[in-house]
């Protein structure tokens, strides 16, 4: 947004990540190079605004606005028509699903979503750069206020509309940016985001597959199994019936999930499935891919990394039987 910076620029710079010691996000960011100006980020088209009434607002040309070539085909919907939609709640997610997806089955076409939940420029996102550039996701589609995408669009819901009607993809994987805000209370997070999203799937007439965030690598008791994140959004946000991926693990483990699941009455809210996630680790290593979630890699945390094979092949599943 601000150009290229050169050794010798007089910049300014945003400094609250580093001083409070964050770590997604921990840099100082350019706010402004007194060398030249900002850069056009836009064409000439478009009149949506993204980060809207700050001092860095832009336009963009939204995929579904007046102006835009696609404007007819938004008019014009009707239905997902069991699209298959992955919604998940952290951007470590991405990789993982969508590299076994490309894995078990190369020939479709994975779009992602980016909602505006984490980072808003899509272009901080490492992951998506090396995805796009392995070709294991074809098209991404930013929205509310994310930018950068393939497609921009205002909400979710056209973000979602897009993926089908222009991206016209296979799968598609929804998920925040980089980034992920927790205050430790019942509703205070930004994943929770992954609960109306999955409303908005299943009421637009798509397959929803809800992601859960299992662990027992983390030291938070609240995170303990599945995390109280997926328990809170699947309890007492979503008002519709969804699938919901588990992974096949040892004893222990197993019967610690099981009675999660069967303590929050999710076997009779959701469709529960239980996969084999562990082509995941083959996945990665395949597309020579390292990914880390909370910086624990599939050693550190082996049951996180096969929920996302096991969310894969849930969805790969699905997509075979609505076809």
């Amino acid at each position: 947004m601000t150009g290229n910076v050169s050794i010798g620029d007089r910049v300014i710079l945003n400094t609250t990540a580093i001083e409070l010691g964050l770590g997604t996000g921990g840099y100082h960011f350019v706010i402004y190079n007194k060398k030249h100006t900002t850069q056009n980020l836009t064409n000439d088209l478009g009149h949506i605004m993204k980060l809207r009434y700050t001092p860095l607002q832009f336009k963009c040309l939204a995929a579904e606005e007046q102006d835009s070539k696609y404007h007819e085909l938004f008019k014009n919907f009707k239905s997902l028509n069991n699209s298959i939609y992955i919604v998940g709640t952290l951007h470590s997610m991405l990789a993982p699903i969508a590299s076994a997806i490309k894995r078990l089955r190369p020939e479709l076409n994975i779009t992602y979503v980016m909602t505006d939940a984490g980072s808003l420029p899509l272009h901080f996102s490492k992951t998506v750069k090396l995805l796009k550039d392995k070709k294991i996701i074809r098209n991404t589609i930013t929205v509310g206020h994310a930018f950068g995408g393939d497609l921009e669009c205002v909400n979710i819901y056209t973000g979602i509309i897009a993926s089908k009607i222009i991206a016209n993809s296979d799968i598609t994987i929804i998920t925040m940016g980089p980034g992920i805000v927790g205050t430790d209370t019942k509703f205070g997070f930004s994943g929770i985001e992954q609960g109306y999203i999955i409303d908005a799937v299943n009421n637009l007439g798509g397959i929803s597959v809800a992601v859960p965030r299992i662990s027992f690598a983390d030291k938070r008791e609240r995170h303990k199994g599945i995390s109280h994140h997926t328990l809170t959004i699947l309890n007492d946000i979503v008002n519709t019936k969804t699938n919901l991926a588990f992974p096949i693990v040892h004893k222990d483990y197993a019967e610690f999930i099981d009675t999660q699941i069967k303590a929050n009455g999710l076997n009779e809210r959701h469709n529960i499935v239980f996969e084999n996630g562990s082509d995941v680790i083959d996945a990665l290593n395949y597309f020579d891919i390292e990914v880390k979630t909370m910086g624990r890699s599939y050693h550190d945390d082996e049951v996180f990394f096969l929920t996302l094979g096991a969310a894969a092949k849930a969805s790969v599943k699905l997509l075979e039987n609505a076809r």
